[in-house]
This record gives C-alpha cells, structure tokens and sequence, in this order.
C-alpha cells in the first residue's frame, strides 16, 4: 500500500529489563509541512537575517562614530595636559637655573669671606 501524503511514523524498539517499550518518533517537520511554507519560512528567516545584519552594520558605524570621537576627545585632553606639564617643566627649569644661580653666587660670597677677600 503506498503512502498518500503521509509521513511514515518512524518506529524504534528497545528492550528494558521488563519488557519492551516501544518509542514513536516525531517525523521532521520538513516531511510534514508542504514545500510552499517551507520556502516562505526560509524567505522570512532570510528576510530577517538581513535586517539584523543591516541593524548590525549600522550598529557598528555608530560604535565608529563614537570611538572617532572618544579618540579625538582623549588626544585633545592629552594636548591640554601635555601642554601644561610642559609649562610646569619650563617653570621648574627657570626656578632650577635661579637656585642654581643663587647657589653659585652664595658659595663664591663664601669663598670670598672664608678667604678674607671682600
């Protein structure tokens, strides 16, 4: 007798210490549903496969957008601080070559009155 249309019930027997049991297996969806849902199944699924890729992408972009910026804020928060330790480092020069200076004439002033020169 042929099959008309209907899934074959796929039947599978194993033994238990009892007895036997006997398990019928749901037959596949693929076997059961007819081509035409099928196929619109997998246009759909496609469907929104694309549309989460294009949210992706555009999720990506703007993750871009946001790192650009962030980098651009950090490298102008960096001059900002570059350039202030670098008027402290001037700073700290010149009040260097002031001790340095003082230190010099102090020492010679010293020397000289250690020597009995005036």
């Amino acid at each position: 007798m042929v099959n008309e249309g209907k899934p074959e019930k796929k039947v599978s027997k194993t033994s238990q210490a009892e007895g036997e049991v006997v398990k019928e297996e749901k037959p596949k969806a693929i076997m059961v549903k007819p081509l035409p849902q099928i196929l619109d199944e997998i246009e759909e699924s496609i469907r929104l496969a694309n549309e989460a890729a294009m949210d992706a992408r555009k999720a990506a972009e703007e993750a871009r957008r946001a790192g650009e910026k962030a980098a651009g804020e950090a490298a102008r928060v960096a001059a900002e601080a570059i350039g202030k330790v670098e008027q402290v480092a001037k700073n700290a020069m010149q009040l260097a070559e002031l001790l340095k200076s003082t230190i010099m004439e102090t020492t010679a002033l010293i020397d000289n009155r250690l020597s009995g020169k005036k």
